[in-house]
């Protein structure tokens, strides 16, 4: 695959069928990810793939709750504002997004692979960070969808017991992507052009180019 496709079309796919990944898929996107940068090159970094059954149920009941919790606290006020005026273009993209996670939050044992990052001492990601979207990248040359949540840090010590995680060598659960071959097609994510999200040499100076519309394909 073109790298350019990978990444113009690598964006959160939620929905996925529940067909398995295969064992060499899943190798290939591991290997992918260890080839990332780390800092130091110290590789501070663990992967774990979940595909029992039960666990998943388990994972996925506390990612429930976590959901539940987001929508309560963190993204109150958006929907508050999706409630008093549905109709925005901003409205419509807010309830897109959550029609899209509460999919996720109600099928989440559903999804056949889930990859769990962990870290240590890499408080800012920018060693772990670099590892999981390299891996999504890959999944997403293998034709396999992915998403990144982060959520299940709210019930952090339960994850760790169900996982088995040693609490005493200092490994955070960094993020958790599931994964699968998904039920919808790839596309370019809309996204607010990049000049006007970009500056040159001081905030607010002009990047000095537009692009009003997507360079791939």
């Amino acid at each position: 695959m073109d790298i350019r496709e990978a990444l113009y079309t690598t964006r959160a796919m939620r929905r996925v069928q529940p067909d398995p990944v295969p064992d060499d898929v899943q190798a290939r996107i591991l290997d992918a990810a260890i080839r990332a940068p780390s800092g130091g090159n110290i590789q501070a970094w663990r992967f774990m793939l979940v595909d029992d059954p039960d666990l998943k149920v388990d994972l996925g009941n506390l990612y429930r709750e976590c959901i539940d919790n987001l929508w309560s606290t963190f993204y109150k006020d958006r929907l508050d504002a999706v409630s008093s005026d549905p109709g925005s273009e901003g409205s419509r993209q807010m309830l897109r997004i959550k029609k899209s996670v509460d999919w996720a939050k109600e099928n989440f044992a559903t999804y056949p692979l889930l990859l769990i990052a962990f870290d240590r001492a890499d408080s800012s990601g920018s060693s772990i960070f670099p590892a999981v979207w390299s891996a999504m990248l890959a999944a997403r040359a293998e034709g396999v969808g992915s998403s990144l949540t982060s959520v299940l840090s709210m019930k952090a010590d339960e994850v760790y017991a169900l996982l088995a995680v040693p609490r005493d060598r200092g490994w955070r659960m960094a993020c958790c992507v599931p994964m699968g071959f998904p039920t919808g097609r790839w596309g370019v994510a809309r996204r607010r052009p990049a000049h006007e999200v970009s500056y040159r040499n001081r905030w607010g100076s002009p990047v000095g180019f537009e692009i009003p519309e997507p360079l791939w394909p």
